[in-house]
């Protein structure tokens, strides 16, 4: 039996961790020590058997405990409340911790195991919203890792340290102690299990403020760690989630599919419940964007279940349906609830397109402010992209083409830059509206020709059911054409046959992206132009003329 033990720590060395916990699960309770009880947990973990690892954990505690072994006995109740915490039960994670603190105010001596304690206690601010005092932990897990010279714990808390800074506005300073802990893991410095942690961390931190280049970068560096361990299941799921969401950027929309599909079975295997919250909003995001709406339904559903708020994906769904009160209320509610600048980040640029939806051009703008605001702060192109896409739509609700076209030259260049197809597509389409109502019809058909053309590959249907009406609204030039009776403008055409299908001026508004003081401006003119009085009569006109 000694040399099986010899032959499993060989194993677990090299990766081999079935082989090694095999040997390890198969041996007496006596036999083994507690560093093989603390190994056997950490293999079971990797390998996707979180219930196991707790089991061996549990009785790693109590040979330490056994062995009067403090520092063991503190490391192990760290381990248990975290992994607790990953599968989403926070009242065990919280009880272990507190455990974990108890012990460690037992110690004698100071103890490289203070530091992780003071990781679980960030944790416990941040569930509570104490930024200060959680950033003040982060930095003593750090000063502990420095002193004992613990490369674990010194990226954990760097790592951490990175996003509160982030979280605190201090966005040059957080990336760069990002990069600082990616940089331990990616030489190799820091344990398979903290190395997955830092991964992922960074990653989300990144994903947050849109640096999608970071993004981009580090998930290849995952990718090929978790390739390079064929066994690991542990931190996969996140692993194809950050893939997904780099595929859905470059226009591999199939393949992002895919990987969410695997993200979610890969959480489920590990039982983390939260992640699969996030995976499965994401996932309906694309089936949205793909028109699939019942299965983007469906996948909301799924992270609304696991405690996800899938907004502002879901709202946006609604309004593709028609729902536009519900999904108005549903972005007012979010945005009122959301106070971190992270989480408003993610809602404004949908709630921004909502509210253009239903024909609130005011309110869309002053979130379009807010967003510009909040992304010249942190300085991510794909932000900023995103804030001139919105400056640029509500420039158009407010029927100011002119406006909208530098906004829309600046959104082009940043998503070209970071490889956004549909994004680039999107700004097409609004840049084809912009130069129709200018008078240049002949660079608006070709502005839509391109964005149809990268739409259809995509299978884009919403996009391209919007570039069409664009399309028929190419001559909206504000010039009269020769084609309209009455002198009327393209843009009066458009207003006045949906005048005649007897549709409220809110109604107009919302089906043209305009504000409704637009449209009521736009009936006048029609008045006046064609000497009628009333809608009635205006409706009467477009019969008689064949306008519709």
């Amino acid at each position: 039996m000694v040399d099986d033990l010899v032959r499993a720590r060989d194993d677990y060395e090299r990766g081999d961790w079935t082989a090694a916990l095999g040997v390890w699960s198969g041996a007496d309770a006596d036999q083994l020590g507690a560093t093989e009880l603390f190994d056997a947990a950490t293999a079971a973990f990797l390998l996707g058997r979180r219930e196991e690892s707790q089991d061996l954990l549990q009785d790693c505690f109590r040979r330490f405990e056994e062995n009067g072994d403090v520092a063991g006995t503190v490391r192990c109740a760290f381990r248990l409340a975290m992994t607790y915490a990953s599968g989403g039960e926070p009242a065990l994670s919280a009880g272990w911790g507190a455990r974990a603190q108890r012990l460690l105010e037992s110690s004698t001596e100071p103890v490289v195991e203070s530091g992780y304690v003071a990781f679980l206690q960030m944790f416990g601010h941040l569930s509570s919203a104490r930024w200060a005092d959680a950033a003040e932990a982060a930095a003593r897990a750090v000063a502990v890792g420095r002193a004992f010279a613990d490369p674990d714990l010194l990226a954990l808390g760097t790592c951490s340290e990175g996003r509160l800074a982030i979280y605190g506005g201090r966005v040059a300073d957080g990336v760069a102690l990002l990069d600082e802990s990616m940089v331990s893991v990616l030489a190799g410095e820091t344990g398979v299990l903290i190395s997955g942690h830092v991964y992922c961390t960074a990653i989300e931190g990144v994903q947050e403020i849109g640096d999608l280049g970071r993004v981009a970068e580090w998930t290849r560096a995952l990718h090929h760690w978790c390739t390079r361990q064929p066994e690991l299941v542990a931190f996969t799921g996140q692993c194809s989630l950050h893939r997904a969401q780099v595929m859905r950027l470059r226009g591999a929309w199939p393949e992002a599919l895919d990987e969410l599909d695997r993200s979610i079975s890969r959480y489920r295997q590990m039982e983390a419940t939260d992640a699969i919250g996030l995976a499965a909003a994401e996932r309906g995001d694309l089936l949205r964007l793909l028109g699939r709406y019942d299965g983007a339904a469906a996948s909301y559903e799924l992270a609304s279940a696991h405690g996800y708020d899938p907004q502002p994906g879901l709202a946006q769904l609604w309004a593709a349906r028609g729902g536009l009160p519900a999904a108005v209320a549903a972005v007012r509610r979010a945005l009122a609830e959301a106070a971190e600048p992270v989480r408003r980040i993610a809602l404004l640029p949908g709630a921004v397109e909502v509210l253009l939806a239903a024909g609130e051009v005011e309110p869309a703008a002053e979130a379009a402010t807010e967003l510009d605001e909040l992304a010249r702060r942190l300085g991510s192109s794909a932000l900023l992209a995103r804030a001139a896409f919105a400056a640029a739509a509500v420039e158009l609700a407010r029927d100011d083409a002119a406006g909208a076209l530098p906004y829309l030259r600046n959104a082009r260049r940043l998503w070209a830059q970071l490889d956004g197809t549909f994004e680039v597509a999107r700004v097409g389409v609004l840049t084809a509206r912009a130069l129709a109502r200018l008078g240049d019809a002949e660079s608006g058909q070709r502005e839509l020709d391109a964005a149809c053309a990268a739409l259809t590959s995509l299978g884009a249907e919403p996009a391209l059911a919007e570039a069409s009406r664009a399309i028929g609204a190419a001559g909206t030039n504000g010039t009269p054409s020769a084609e309209l009776p009455g002198g009327l403008t393209a843009r009066e055409g458009e207003v006045l046959r949906l005048v005649a299908t007897g549709r409220s001026n809110a109604q107009i508004a919302a089906e043209l992206v305009l504000s409704e003081k637009t449209v009521a401006r736009h009936l006048s003119n029609i008045f006046g132009k064609l000497d009628v009085g009333s809608r009635t009569a205006a409706a009467a006109y477009a019969f008689e003329h064949g306008l519709l």
